[in-house]
């Protein structure tokens, strides 16, 4: 959910701002990959297409995924995915999966709380095993930004994500700055395929 919606006639101007203050090369070649898709979700048959990549990619990964009709409670149980919702859900979950550590690999929702599609909250609330509260919050920028750079490798529609995951709040105050940190961190974690 976008905590201020952007008018889509400014966003043109407002994505200027934000690369304006990307200080490095690199930065600014990451966002222009996630600008270049579109600020529009995928449907139909397209949408489709982008879920069965993103399953694809979750496979490769060695993410089990629950059979098509299974009831899901969570995005991740701590043995499989809900591989019944969108792409982009699909992608932040796999990248969950990617930065977390093996001992957090299965737990309900890799041990972070109920995410937003949590229907059983009490239950993701006992897993939850990282702590403080800031330490789950910047895991969950790290999630939200790898699985935003893979929609653009995979010419999904990672400018919708990064406007619907909030990237821009905050952009005359700190949205560059912090994505320039969170960049920084999965280069440092290397889960970034871009030099």
């Amino acid at each position: 959910m976008i905590l201020t919606p952007i008018p889509r006639a400014e966003l043109r101007h407002v994505l200027d701002r934000f690369m304006g203050g990307l200080v490095d090369p690199y930065s600014c070649e990451v966002f222009r990959r996630i600008r270049a898709t579109s600020a529009d979700r995928a449907c139909g048959p397209q949408a489709e297409r982008h879920r069965q990549v993103a399953l694809s990619l979750a496979g490769a990964l060695g993410m089990a995924i629950h059979p098509e009709g299974t009831p899901c409670r969570f995005n991740w149980d701590g043995t499989a995915l809900n591989g019944a919702t969108e792409a982009y859900v699909i992608l932040h979950e796999v990248a969950h999966f990617a930065l977390a550590p093996a001992e957090r690999r299965d737990l309900i929702d890799f041990g972070l709380g109920p995410g937003p599609d949590t229907t059983d909250r009490e239950a993701a609330a006992e897993a939850a095993a990282l702590s403080p509260l800031e330490a789950a919050e910047e895991e969950e920028a790290v999630a939200s930004l790898l699985g935003i750079v893979w929609e653009a490798e995979l010419g999904q529609p990672a400018l919708a994500s990064f406007l619907d995951q909030n990237w821009l709040e905050g952009l005359d105050r700190s949205a560059a700055g912090h994505f320039i940190s969170v960049l920084g961190t999965l280069r440092q974690r290397r889960a970034l395929s871009l030099a």
